[in-house]
């Protein structure tokens, strides 16, 4: 039986470092849920304020990381149903979250997530980021990559078409 439980930031982001395939910890979120199966962590989904600015509106959240070690094939999708859950309790009518376009997404249609953008991946060179005035000390945390963004709620975007969905 899968168990949810917040998890404090920190502990989101440990597991974020040990797990997470592409990304490094989060620096904020709103919240963090872990699942464990008898005593034994198995993942985590950490939610916070969208990226893209054109979404932050006030009604929409992110899933900015979801990782998952596996033993039980529910835990990605039990982690993104709670995600949305908790995102509707808290007053947000739109969850989304996006995967490398070489993703197939499975653990977010089996949580009745929709695919509804496909996302031209580019370096976030904008803002007061460490590249901008220390040239060769700042590592991106992920490679530029095309992206598909998913969502679910009653102000989800339209679904994709042109084969998916």
């Amino acid at each position: 039986m899968i168990e949810l439980r917040h998890l404090p930031r920190d502990a989101a982001n440990e597991v974020i470092t040990r797990w997470h395939r592409h990304h490094k910890p989060v620096r904020s979120h709103y919240w963090a849920t872990g699942a464990w199966v008898d005593d034994e962590l198995l993942g985590v989904v950490i939610v916070g304020r969208p990226v893209a600015r054109a979404l932050c509106n006030g009604k929409t959240a992110e899933v900015v990381r979801l990782a998952c070690r596996g033993g039980d094939s529910n835990v990605g999708s039990r982690l993104l149903g709670s995600a949305y859950r908790a995102a509707r309790a808290m007053g947000f009518t739109r969850l989304v979250s996006y995967t490398r376009q070489d993703e197939p997404g499975t653990v977010y249609r089996a949580a009745g997530w929709h695919p509804c953008a496909r996302v031209k991946g580019r370096a976030h060179a904008g803002g007061n980021r460490p590249g901008r005035w220390l040239p060769g000390l700042y590592e991106p945390s992920t490679e530029i990559v095309d992206r598909i963004r998913w969502e679910i709620g009653p102000d989800a975007g339209l679904r994709m078409v042109n084969g998916e969905e």
